[in-house]
């Protein structure tokens, strides 16, 4: 069995490496097969460790893996805080079943927000936080697909020009640096951390170079060429939304397309 599950681990690393290769060549049919055989032998690794282990005799006293241990909208709401960044629900369902075992789906978070929405107008301010939208800098409407947390400043629920590189960048940061225990970095965890890695130049080399530490290294240094004007941008748009926004379209966006300071001035 040992013999069996080191061949599966150094298949799993040399399918990962291959992945990675075809993905920066551009190979994008071949990345997708060489992935769904990657996922197929992952499967296989985590049958074989089932059965190394042995039954669990806990297993009838706990709930079942397609039982939420919270719902859906405190499940948005963690990975988001995690992040502090805005994110699309493809993001927050992956994050949140990679590092906290969660059972989110997509389709969950389709009309969340407008859920969150209906019940602030119905009661105001009764919740501790709300899950709503992130705002454009320009127009300070709705980004499309994008949640926010309402609790957080203005300006970090603005998304700029350099706002989606700049977001994901930060993402990279704290993914990796939550990876730097080894007790959370978990397969699928690591395989996150990856797909970031993949997109981020100098992030890795190959899989086996993928560390926490080289990840976090080239993601700050990207950051640092974006992340000030990003954020002088956001910030000169969030004062606009405060001084122009009721309650209501700072955290669900403006219907009126607010024209932003340098269009009014033209």
């Amino acid at each position: 069995m040992t013999d069996s599950m080191d061949a599966l681990e150094q298949r799993i690393d040399d399918l990962r490496a291959e992945v990675r290769r075809s993905a920066m060549a551009g190979d994008r049919s071949k990345a997708n097969r060489l992935r769904a055989e990657l996922s197929r032998v992952e499967a296989e690794w985590d049958a074989a460790v089932a059965a190394l282990a042995g039954p669990d005799p806990l297993d009838d006293a706990v709930e079942t893996p397609t039982t939420p241990l919270l719902p859906a909208r405190d499940q948005a709401y963690q990975a988001l805080t995690f992040l502090n960044v805005p994110a699309a629900p493809k993001l927050i369902v992956a994050l949140h079943s990679a590092l906290f075992g969660g059972t989110l789906a997509s389709a969950q978070l389709t009309s969340l927000r407008r859920d969150e929405e209906r019940s602030f107008k119905t009661n105001p301010h009764v919740r501790p936080y709300y899950l709503c939208a992130a705002l454009t800098a320009d127009r300070l409407s709705p980004a499309r697909g994008l949640l926010a947390v309402s609790t957080w400043p203005m300006a970090a629920r603005i998304v700029g020009p350099l706002s989606p590189r700049v977001h994901f960048l930060k993402a990279a940061v704290r993914i990796a640096g939550h990876l730097r225990r080894p007790e959370w970095a978990t397969l699928p965890a690591r395989r996150l951390l990856w797909e970031f890695a993949a997109n981020i130049p100098s992030g890795a080399h190959s899989f086996e170079s993928m560390t926490p530490d080289a990840v976090e290294d080239a993601a700050l240094t990207e950051l640092a060429l974006h992340e000030d004007t990003d954020q002088a941008h956001r910030e000169a748009a969030g004062r606009r939304a405060i001084e122009q926004l009721s309650d209501l379209q700072q955290m669900f966006g403006s219907t009126l397309s607010v024209a932003s300071a340098t269009a009014s001035e033209a």
